[in-house]
């Protein structure tokens, strides 16, 4: 029989921790799998916390994940550390809470498309049109998951605007914070 000299240690609770973090970091596309699981990981209506700094991606991948977002009822936090622009956008709006420093960047522009592939006339024509669209819903999206300013946001996108983080937060889209701990995202005892 063996002796222990330690008491066994108790797993490591989950309220303990604090909400789940997760680095949105350069291009969503190329993260999209790595950003698809850990949401997964995040039980229905559980929280997490998401650190922006990227130029955005694919505008379906922004899409998955303010699906997957919102359907599973996660209550996120956004904190833009960096950069949030183009397609990660929308994440950051589906967000419950948005914090942004002085040094946040925001780019609002229409959206572009682009094909690597050679295609034929009827399958551009027929993106064309689809691509259309999806940039009209998506800038109503945009809007909505923000709950104001649909003027602002529709002149940003149309002029394809920089936007500062006290910018973002004199619309009343963000909460301004300067580069100190949070305390609510501090580690707890």
């Amino acid at each position: 029989m063996a002796r222990r000299d330690t008491p066994p240690q108790e797993p490591e609770q989950e309220e303990d921790r604090g909400p789940l973090e997760i680095a949105l970091v350069g291009d969503l596309t190329d993260n999209a799998a790595e950003l698809t699981d850990r949401i997964l990981s995040i039980e229905p209506g559980g929280e997490c916390t998401i650190y922006f700094d990227s130029p955005g991606g694919s505008p379906y991948c922004a899409m998955s994940l303010v699906g997957l977002l919102r359907l599973r009822g996660i209550s996120a936090t956004a904190v833009v550390t960096g950069e949030c622009s183009s397609a990660a956008l929308w994440p950051f709006a589906a967000c419950r809470q948005r914090y942004v420093t002085p040094y946040s960047v925001f780019l609002f522009h229409p959206m572009k498309w682009q094909s690597e592939e050679h295609i034929g006339i009827r399958e551009a024509a027929e993106w064309s049109r689809h691509f259309a669209e999806l940039e009209r819903e998506m800038d109503v999206l945009l809007v909505d998951l923000f709950g104001r300013e649909a003027d602002r946001i529709n002149e940003w996108i149309r002029t394809h605007r920089y936007v500062t983080g006290r910018e973002m937060a004199k619309a009343g889209l963000a909460e301004l914070v300067e580069l100190a701990p949070l305390p609510h995202l501090a580690k707890r005892p």
